[in-house]
């Protein structure tokens, strides 16, 4: 499955909303290009054919973070943030991203996506995937009108998506299951959050290379992203995160917390009793769900992978060298701390 990230409105996904002491200027461009992007998106999630088109609204109209198109407006800080190709870049990214939220419900059977009915439980599977497919075509549209670099560039990111896919689809296959889910999450998550920030830079008009060190920072911050979201659905004590804790447990989903937890040779009881829950498969039974819940929180292996997704965090944060000192470098240097932090 794609993984299902936490549910945050895309009002809150501002970077003053995160608590991040940022620039009043940067913030006001990087809300004004959210703003733009997000009156955009309803025009390219439009089709002639009403049930397309009602589909196709379903999840752009549920909001979400667009953590993807903040990284495009924090990218073209380091150019012209008012280029006029920045606003139709962060849409081809969303577009992808949503396209990949239509396949991951059919794959999991989920019955809610963001807060709403999934787009399979109300319209079937197979309208689902033929939506999906329907975004990807108006993303590589999209992509089309910024030119035939931005039309390489989507399609590669697309199947490295594919190709993150598949790996989580037939599992490690003999490799070590950490190194493996991390592989996944490259793949399939942060690839398309690099191309974000390549995006922003590279339509903004910066130099090369301040282009690649945000490609490089956005593989990077992508992994922790993903990380830390998988961290928030064990650590989160409400529904802060958008779905029920432990959803992932309940699912039988083996996050970074629970591959460290099965890897681990305490003998404590509380170690030996997590090993034994976790190796049983997806925890549909509410008390050995909560109990689960509970020893993991509390677990060596969740205080492990709450410092992998620091080390991520600080990787990117080097991965930043490159560009100049100054607001925009600060933005992208507080989200470090920000994704660092917020499970702890």
């Amino acid at each position: 499955m794609w993984h299902r990230e936490s549910v945050v409105s895309t009002g809150d996904m501002t970077l003053s909303s995160l608590g991040l002491d940022i620039d009043p200027a940067v913030d006001a461009s990087v809300s004004a290009t959210l703003t733009a992007v997000e009156e955009a998106l309803r025009g390219y999630v439009a089709s002639a054919d009403p049930l397309v088109a009602e589909a196709a609204r379903h999840l752009a109209d549920a909001g979400g973070k667009r953590f993807r198109p903040m990284l495009v407006a924090l990218g073209a800080q380091f150019g012209d943030p008012g280029a006029p190709e920045i606003v139709a870049a962060a849409n081809v990214v969303e577009l992808t991203h949503l396209a990949t939220l239509y396949h991951d419900d059919v794959m999991d059977e989920a019955p809610v996506r963001r807060g709403a009915p999934s787009a399979n439980s109300r319209w079937g599977n197979s309208v689902a995937i033929l939506v999906g497919d329907y975004l990807f075509a108006q993303a590589a549209d999209l992509a089309a009108s910024l030119g035939p670099e931005a039309v390489h560039l989507q399609a590669r990111t697309f199947a490295r998506l594919v190709h993150g896919q598949i790996a989580e689809t037939v599992g490690p296959r003999g490799s070590d299951p950490i190194e493996h889910y991390l592989h996944v999450i490259t793949e399939k998550t942060a690839s398309l959050i690099a191309t974000s920030a390549r995006f922003g830079g590279l339509f903004s008009g910066a130099p090369a290379e301040h282009v690649e060190a945000l490609a490089g920072y956005g593989a990077t911050i992508g992994i922790a992203f993903q990380l830390s979201d998988d961290l928030l659905d064990i650590a989160s004590e409400s529904v802060q995160s958008g779905k029920t804790p432990g959803t992932d447990l309940r699912e039988g989903v083996p996050t970074l917390p629970v591959l460290y937890a099965l890897a681990g040779d305490d003998t404590d009881a509380s170690a030996v009793r997590l090993r034994e829950l976790l190796a049983s498969g997806p925890l549909t039974d509410d008390d050995l769900h909560a109990e689960a819940l509970t020893l993991l929180r509390e677990s060596v292996a969740m205080k492990k992978a709450r410092e992998t997704v620091r080390t991520y965090a600080e990787e990117a944060r080097a991965e930043l060298a490159p560009l100049p000192d100054g607001d925009a470098k600060r933005a992208l240097e507080g989200l470090c701390d920000f994704i660092a932090d917020r499970t702890s």
